[in-house]
């Protein structure tokens, strides 16, 4: 295989690394003689990465959120910088956190090293422009999405459509019973997921609502059962407060999203990449966001398309409802969640038909094109 492929890599949050752990995984695979240097958690550095500093120091979100970190931000993406340049990796692979790695990427390629983008951001959604600086920040744009990859093809950006490795994950058919079981649920009852999202702001905007909901959808089926995953032991005792005073069948879990999905019969979830696990257990959702009030009235001025949940971007239409801001209401949550408990066969057969296109063994050809632009 010739001299050893030395990669670097950046990931920015969990998600960031699982994705790089599973392309680390299918690199060595091809090329057992590589290493790898950058960012990136416990996921990528038990594949063997030696990261310069912990991953967490770049998992920041929102416009103006990021502002409190921004000088730590940008002195570890310089120092970044001039590391890299010094080490001159055969190839350099940001893993989504566009706002750190598009600048990390272009000042790379200018220096000579090869630069790949794995998972596009939004930019087909609002701020298109950035897709100048992405021509020239990258050799290749590995995207999770076709549409992406057409967006990209469109304005002449070198770019691999690679699928998403969830779809490989998650089987074809997920087993209801088995999943209740392990929960402890009844087979008879209802069971409605409730899915606020993982951050601490994203729950203290979404987790009152949906709890609203919650009783609402109570009143309405009086033996309804609900289950709401905790990403995290502050995230438990932060929606433990909100339900003290509530009178409801529900069950806080450890984690356990993906059980949470094939338990229950429908979902109440968060914008974002959730509701791709929910479209990928084929269970009928309804979607809903709300971001800081200042942040909205920024990103409604730039949004270009219709939709924001990923699941109608995905089918290219309306299939699942989704509200945002102010028409995020517990009585319309409720109402739509409940219908789709009589009548939810739309959404899953349309989510069945999604999950084959997307799965493509994501790893896999990810590491395919990286070895191809490398010519290893």
């Amino acid at each position: 295989m010739g001299s050893t492929l030395r990669v670097a890599l950046v990931a920015g949050e969990a998600s960031g690394d699982i994705l790089g752990s599973g392309l680390m995984q299918a690199l060595k695979s091809r090329h057992p003689d590589v290493s790898f240097i950058g960012v990136g958690g416990p996921r990528m550095e038990a594949e063997g990465l030696q990261s310069y500093f912990p991953m967490e120091r770049l998992s920041v979100m929102g416009l103006f959120e990021v502002l409190g970190r921004l000088f730590e931000l940008i002195f570890r993406r310089r120092r970044l910088i001039r590391t890299l340049i010094a080490q001159r990796p055969d190839v350099f692979i940001g893993i989504d956190a566009p706002d750190f790695n598009l600048g990390l990427e272009l000042k790379l390629r200018r220096a000579g090293i090869r630069t790949v983008h794995y998972v596009s951001p939004s930019v087909w959604a609002w701020r298109q422009k950035r897709v100048f600086k992405i021509r020239e920040a990258c050799d290749l744009m590995l995207t999770l999405f076709p549409f992406e990859a057409r967006f990209y093809q469109e304005h002449g950006v070198p770019v691999s459509f690679v699928g998403h490795p969830l779809a490989n994950t998650i089987p074809l058919e997920v087993d209801r019973e088995g999943a209740r079981q392990g929960l402890g649920l009844p087979d008879q009852s209802a069971v409605v997921a409730l899915l606020p999202g993982s951050r601490g702001g994203e729950v203290s905007r979404l987790g009152p609502l949906f709890l609203d909901a919650a009783e609402r959808l109570t009143s309405l089926h009086p033996g309804m059962q609900f289950v709401l995953p905790c990403a995290s032991a502050p995230r438990r005792e932060q929606l433990e407060q909100m339900l003290s005073g509530r009178d409801l069948k529900l069950r806080l879990l450890d984690g356990q999203s993906h059980e949470a999905l094939a338990a229950c019969d429908a979902v109440l979830i968060a914008s974002g990449t959730a509701t791709l696990e929910a479209l990928l257990h084929k269970r009928p959702m309804v979607v809903a966001y709300r971001v800081a009030n200042l942040t909205y009235r920024v990103l409604r001025r730039f949004m270009k398309t219709a939709f924001f949940s990923l699941p109608n971007l995905l089918a290219g239409r309306q299939l699942v409802p989704e509200y945002i801001q102010d028409a995020a209401t517990p009585e319309v949550l409720a109402e739509a969640v409940a219908a789709l408990l009589v009548n939810g066969k739309e959404q899953t057969e349309s989510f069945a038909a999604i999950q084959q296109t997307l799965r493509q063994d994501a790893s896999s050809r990810a590491a395919e094109a990286v070895l191809a632009l490398v010519g290893r």
